[in-house]
């Protein structure tokens, strides 16, 4: 479903000729006309939402609570930190996790079926910048370290969520379920993901200890920040164990999944 507007937008359109290519059918849409979307989403039988949640760009969440009436099954726009797991989360940051709650209460209050995916960290964000906030190409010279660099962090590559999304959505198990991407060996922390990066370079990097106070100076009004806060000093993301029966990687083994030394490696 794309939205009628797009206008000169050349990158779009071609985007969506990419997916009419691959086999995808397109559907005119929009949020501003409720008749509109609910003649989309009855031609299908689960609507899987992308839409914007990074501060970076914009953030939409709270436009899919008018998706909410007219769906069978609903995977919502989440992808990252299992919102339900952050109820301490820091100003301003925390406003991503609320309004992500609000859809699910929603979703939760119409009776609709659902799938909730917690992909924990894109590593298109997080990898290429050996995860240093703004930046998203890895430095042959130096890298800050946000603490000691020893919080263990979850890295997923784009695709693979992607992949996970697609085996849930048919799948009865994960039905009314919140599944988590975490393949076993992309758990790793900052220090083990830029000693890779030394390895493939053959050098080791300048480094630089950012404390816990020193990142809290800098991070105030910034929601970004406030995320890479929570993974990289907190550890919020491995601090937890998570059952077989939910975890993308144990009930689709079929799905080869990008390592980090993999993804990395892209970057040499």
């Amino acid at each position: 479903m794309h939205r009628p507007e797009i206008g000169v937008d050349i990158e779009k359109i071609q985007l969506l000729l990419s997916f009419k290519m691959q086999g995808a059918h397109l559907v005119s849409a929009s949020f501003d006309d409720y008749q509109s979307l609910v003649d989309a989403v009855s031609l299908a039988d689960v609507v899987i939402c992308a839409i914007s949640g990074v501060h970076i760009r914009s953030h939409q969440i709270l436009l899919q609570l008018k998706l909410v009436q007219a769906i069978k099954r609903f995977v919502p726009s989440e992808f990252g930190t299992d919102p339900a797991r952050m109820e301490e989360a820091m100003e301003p940051g925390r406003i991503t996790f609320d309004d992500k709650m609000v859809v699910r209460r929603a979703i939760e209050e119409a009776g609709i079926p659902f799938t909730y995916v917690a992909a924990n960290c894109f590593a298109g964000y997080f990898l290429g910048g050996l995860c240093q906030p703004g930046f998203i190409l890895p430095s042959r010279e130096r890298v800050t370290l946000l603490g000691e660099g020893n919080q263990k962090g979850i890295y997923v590559d784009e695709d693979d969520i992607a992949a996970y999304t697609l085996k849930a959505i048919d799948d009865p198990r994960t039905l009314n379920k919140t599944i988590y991407v975490k393949p076993p060996k992309n758990v790793l922390s900052q220090r083990e993901v830029v000693q890779i990066w030394e390895k493939y370079i053959g050098k080791e990097l300048q480094k630089t200890v950012l404390s816990e106070q020193e990142f809290l100076a800098v991070m105030k009004g910034q929601v970004g920040l406030t995320h890479y806060y929570h993974v990289c000093y907190e550890g919020c993301l491995a601090s937890f164990e998570v059952d077989d029966d939910q975890e993308a990687t144990k009930l689709y083994p079929e799905v080869r999944y990008t390592t980090v030394e993999e993804y990395l490696k892209r970057y040499v």
